[in-house]
This record gives structure tokens, C-alpha cells and sequence, in this order.
């Protein structure tokens, strides 16, 4: 997301409340109302528009049908993100409370963005083997509830517009293909196989028939027979792309292939990472941080007698107390650093989630592809827990060292916490509640990998070295993300990078590869939000001395919801300058 420039900049300042025109009483509370209603009606639209996001949210007045993804519905959208622009920008917010302000700016901001990027028109490029409708409808199914018979009809109805969506995508592939905007060939071979395995499977053992598994023994023997039925008959193939699309997929792995490729990935960039960085810059941040991570894993390996990390690194790798040697193995380990550490949450924050947090295995028909882990939000009444979805295919090539580090970024404290949180704050719309920046929410989920540190954790030097690399993982990625859409790398460089300066599982190298082909600028934000948190904290602790408490800080930073970097900087600083005259005050 682009930086505020100077003028945006004056504005926020003005709307958060650091320089306000008083307002007659009867005039604000007139535009204060105005605005929550234009936010009611905003957020009726997305729900409405994104049934699928409806639903995951628990709201299922929409749970028959999927978006529409016609061509005649995006342009009614953008449309609609003009429409709102102008009414949310005729709310005068002088006189506003902080948060109502800078929920109108990061409103005015977003629509803003979304109608200057639909010039690259990325809705053209709807599959990859990351994400689509080949991804994302069967994996729906584990976030939905099935309670009542109203659930299973509604499913099955939107099991049956199901074949619409999927047209729906092929028309805009095809419009892709005409105007080069194609994913590179080999990892639309991919797409192929993800599509045909679920297609080849009995209708029984589809993803899409888990929630057969699940019929409540309330239901008649009528309504069980009748919603078994008419889920076993939903069945699709992945003809077109094996035929047609995977053919025409671009030879090069880069952006910069595409049609306006430096400006695209350019755009990505400032979109993912909330700076004005560039990628060159990026890429020299990557570097530098690559050369310190080296340092700190030369300096564990030789606390266990090596001479440096690569030795260690081999060591791990020959050595089968540091691997996984079944399925069975992972979940367990997930959950027993996540138990241990919700006890130590108080020491680090004053705000704690109420919604509860389970480990599951990532489903077996994106298994290959998918990373080591990821997470699911919950749904926002508590009804369905936030889920940590754990990659337990090919056991014997996981390592077990990475397993502590990976359990506090995607779990407790990290992206679990973070978005509970941002979910139960009272007084946010939805809209803030819901906010998702990138750079943001994985900037606090790498941050939180090192609160296990502070709290005293990985005691185990092995797993110590395991949190390393994670960090590493991330800091190579601010260099080959730039090396392929920016610098021109090939696969191999990328590849070759990765074995260079760090000990990561090779089937993870390979699914990070190509991770980072097919969502672009994405795995910028890690390390770059990360690094702005560590920033913020370091001038809070300068400023503040030993006034400054850790776990007044980390609200600060998370009693907002996901904010952009630049607009969290200005929130920090306000906040560093209210601490320093409450201490002043009191001294």
C-alpha cells in the first residue's frame, strides 16, 4: 500500500485529533452519525459481494451463493469503490474521535488504491497453484458450520452454482491469455494437477463431501439420504486448463515479463509493504539482514561445537532426532509450544483474546503445494475457533527445529492473537476489525517469533537455531522476491540462494520458490513489518526509559487492528509522546 505523501499526511494528523477546529455539538454529532451509517452500508455491500468472506465471518445470509466473478460485476465494483470514495470524502471528521477519523482515512485511502490499480486489471490473472477457484472452494468447506438442515441445503445450492464461478474464471483466463497476463507454464502445471486430483477423486472421498462426515443424528432419515445425494453429485474437471491455459503460460518467472511489468511489481511493492521502498533498496535490506542472520547462526552453532552454521546445518540434516518420522509426530509438537505458552501471555500483554485456537492438519488436496503452516481466523461471535493449519505431508523431510518458532508466529503470540484481538475490539467497525495488511499481520507474526525468546523459551539451542533460520527464510526473501520480479533472477539463482545461506528443508525451498513466482511483493512484508515494530519499540524504550512497559506498547500496537506501517508509526509516536508527559507528570 502506497505511503501517505506530505499533504495525506497533514490530513490524518489533523483527523486523529492532533491539530482540530472545534465543531458545534449539534453539527459533529450530525456528520459522527452520517458516518456510521455510510460504514452500516459499506459493510452490508462486502458482505453481500463476498459471501464466501460472509460466511467465514459466520454470517450466513449468503451461504448458497458465491461472488460473482462476471466481468459486468467487476466493473459494477469498481463503480460502487467510486461511489464510496466520494461519500466517505464529503464526511467532514473535524471534531471526530481519533479512531472514527482514521477509520475514514484508511477507508478513503483503500478505495483510492483499489481504482488506481485496476489498470493492471489483476482479476485477469485469477489461478495460480497458490490461490483460486480451484483452491479456495474446497478449502471453503472447512471453514463453514453444518448445524442444521438449512446448512446442508444451502450448501448443496452452492455446490450447484458452482459451475457458474468456475465459468466465470475461465472467461477472465481467457482474457488474460489475450493480453499476456499469464502465470510461467510450469506452475500451471501445477494448477493442473491440483484440479484433476480433486476431479479423479470418488465423489465421496472429494473434499468437498467432508461435510458428509458431519450430518448431525437429529436429521431424518429423509434429509439424510436427500443432502448425501445431492453433495455426492458435484463433480468438475480440469479440462480447460490442461488443454488450453497451462499452454500459454509465460516462459519467464519474473513480473517484469508481463505487460507493464516494472510498474506492476513497483505497485505491488508499495501496496504489500506500506513503504516508499523500492525494490533495490529492498533488496539491499535483504542482503544486509542475510549477512547479521549468518552471524547469529555462526554464533549458535559454535555454542554446540561447530565451526559454523553450514556444519551444523549438515549435522541436523543427517541427524534423525531432528526430523519428523510420521504424521502422527507434528500436531502434537504444534500444540505443546502453543499450550506453554498462553500461561506467559500476561507477562507480555494487558489485552488477551477470548477466541480459542486448534491445530489441524492442511487438508490432503493442497497439501503438496501448501507452506508448513498457516492460519485460519476464527469467526468473529466465537462460534468456529481460529485453526493452525499444519503442512503433515512428507514427514521424514521436515525438520523438527523450526516447529517452536512456527507455533508462536502462526498461533499464540502471533497471528492467532493479533487478529482475535483486532476482531473483539469494541468500538471499531468491521471494516477495521477485518482490515488485513499484509505487512502489518506478518510483520507482527515474525516479531512475535521473538517474544518466545524474551519469555525464555527455545532453551534448546536446536530449536534456537531453528527460530534463526525462520528469520533467515525471511530476510532471503526481501533479496530473490527482487531478484525475480526486479533483477531478472531465473529459478535456479533463487534456488541456489536459498541453499547459500540457510539450512531450510529443501521441499520448503521449492514450495517458497514458487510461492514467491505467483504472489509477487507478498513475502516483502514479513521482514519489513517486522523490522518497523522492532523500530518503534526500540524509540519507545530511547523516549520513555524506564517508564516504558512492554505490555502497554504491544496494545498500543494491536488496539487499532492492522493498520498500514506509515499510519502505525504516526499512532506510535503519539502514543511515546502521551507516555512521556504522563511520566513527566508524575515526576
Amino acid at each position: 500500500m502506497r505511503i501517505l505523501r506530505a499533504s495525506t499526511v497533514t490530513a490524518f494528523l489533523m483527523a486523529a485529533g492532533v491539530t482540530l477546529t472545534a465543531a458545534a455539538p449539534a453539527d459533529l454529532e450530525t456528520r459522527r452519525k452520517a458516518m456510521k451509517d455510510l460504514l452500516a452500508d459499506h459493510w452490508e455491500y462486502t458482505l453481500s459481494h463476498n459471501p464466501e468472506f460472509a460466511s467465514i465471518l459466520g454470517d450466513k445470509r449468503w451461504n448458497d451463493r458465491w461472488t460473482d466473478f462476471s466481468q459486468a460485476e467487476i466493473e459494477a465494483g469498481l463503480a460502487k469503490t467510486k461511489e464510496y470514495l466520494g461519500r466517505f470524502e464529503s464526511i467532514d471528521p473535524i471534531g471526530f474521535p481519533d479512531q472514527e477519523a482514521l477509520t475514514r482515512t484508511l477507508l478513503v485511502r483503500s478505495f483510492r488504491e483499489q481504482l488506481e490499480d485496476a489498470r493492471f486489471k489483476n482479476w485477469e490473472i485469477p489461478v495460480t497453484q497458490i490461490y483460486g477457484v480451484h483452491i479456495d472452494a474446497p478449502q471453503l468447506v472447512s471453514l463453514l458450520s453444518f448445524e442444521t438442515v438449512k446448512d446442508y441445503d444451502e450448501y448443496v445450492a452452492r455446490l450447484k452454482a458452482l459451475p457458474t464461478l468456475m465459468d466465470q474464471t475461465v472467461v477472465q483466463m481467457r482474457k488474460g491469455m489475450a493480453e499476456e497476463l499469464m502465470p510461467p507454464k510450469f506452475l500451471l502445471e501445477k494448477v493442473v494437477t491440483q484440479a484433476q486430483g480433486i476431479a479423479d477423486k470418488k465423489p465421496e472421498d472429494s473434499p468437498f463431501a467432508v461435510p458428509l462426515a458431519k450430518i448431525p443424528a437429529s436429521f431424518s432419515e429423509a434429509d439424510k439420504t436427500r443432502v448425501r445425494e445431492a453433495i455426492l453429485a458435484a463433480i468438475r474437471d480440469a479440462k480447460f486448463v490442461r488443454e488450453e491455459y497451462a499452454p500459454r503460460g509465460r516462459k519467464e518467472p519474473g513480473m517484469w515479463s508481463l505487460p507493464q511489468g516494472a510498474e506492476r511489481y513497483a505497485n505491488v511493492v508499495q501496496r504489500q509493504t506500506t513503504t516508499n521502498r523500492t525494490p533495490d533498496q529492498i533488496h539491499q535490506i535483504g542482503v544486509e539482514q542475510v549477512a547479521q542472520i549468518e552471524k547469529d547462526t555462526t554464533a549458535v552453532a559454535k555454542r554446540l561445537g561447530f565451526a559454523d552454521w553450514k556444519a551444523l546445518a549438515a549435522s541436523i540434516q543427517k541427524d534423525p532426532k531432528r526430523h519428523f518420522h510420521s504424521r502422527e509426530e507434528i500436531l502434537p509438537a504444534y500444540r505443546k509450544f502453543i499450550d506453554r505458552m498462553k500461561p506467559q501471555l500476561p507477562k507480555l500483554f494487558g489485552r488477551l483474546p477470548k477466541a480459542d485456537l486448534v491445530v489441524l492438519p492442511v487438508e490432503e488436496f493442497r497439501e503438496k503445494e501448501a507452506s508448513g503452516a498457516q492460519y485460519n481466523q476464527g469467526a468473529p461471535d466465537g462460534s468456529r475457533p481460529g485453526h493452525v493449519m499444519v503442512n503433515t505431508s512428507e514427514p521424514e523431510s521436515r525438520k523438527t527445529i523450526s516447529t517452536e518458532s512456527t507455533a508462536y508466529h502462526e498461533g499464540l503470540p502471533g497471528h492467532h492473537l493479533q487478529i482475535a484481538i483486532a476482531q473483539e475490539v469494541q468500538g471499531l467497525p468491521p471494516q477495521r476489525q477485518q482490515a488485513f495488511y499484509t505487512a502489518f499481520v506478518e510483520g507482527w507474526g515474525l516479531y512475535s517469533e521473538r517474544l518466545g525468546k524474551e519469555i525464555g523459551f527455545y532453551e534448546d539451542p536446536y530449536s534456537d537455531f531453528g527460530r534463526l533460520q525462520d528469520e533467515m527464510l525471511r530476510a532471503i526473501r526481501l533479496v530473490v522476491d527482487t531478484g525475480f520480479h526486479a533483477k531478472k533472477w531465473t529459478r535456479q539463482q533463487v534456488v541456489d540462494y536459498f541453499h547459500a545461506h540457510s539450512a531450510i528443508d529443501e521441499v520448503d525451498v521449492q514450495a517458497e520458490t514458487d510461492r514467491y513466482i505467483s504472489i509477487p511483493g507478498q513475502a516483502l512484508a514479513y521482514k519489513m513489518g517486522q523490522l518497523k515494530i522492532i523500530e518503534l519499540r526500540e524509540r519507545a524504550k530511547s523516549k520513555l526509559g524506564s517508564s516504558f512497559d512492554v505490555r502497554k506498547f504491544h496494545d498500543e500496537v494491536l488496539d487499532a487492528g492492522a493498520l498500514p506501517l506509515d499510519v502505525l508509526e504516526v499512532r506510535v509516536d503519539a502514543w511515546i509522546a502521551s507516555q512521556s508527559r504522563v511520566a513527566a507528570a508524575a515526576n
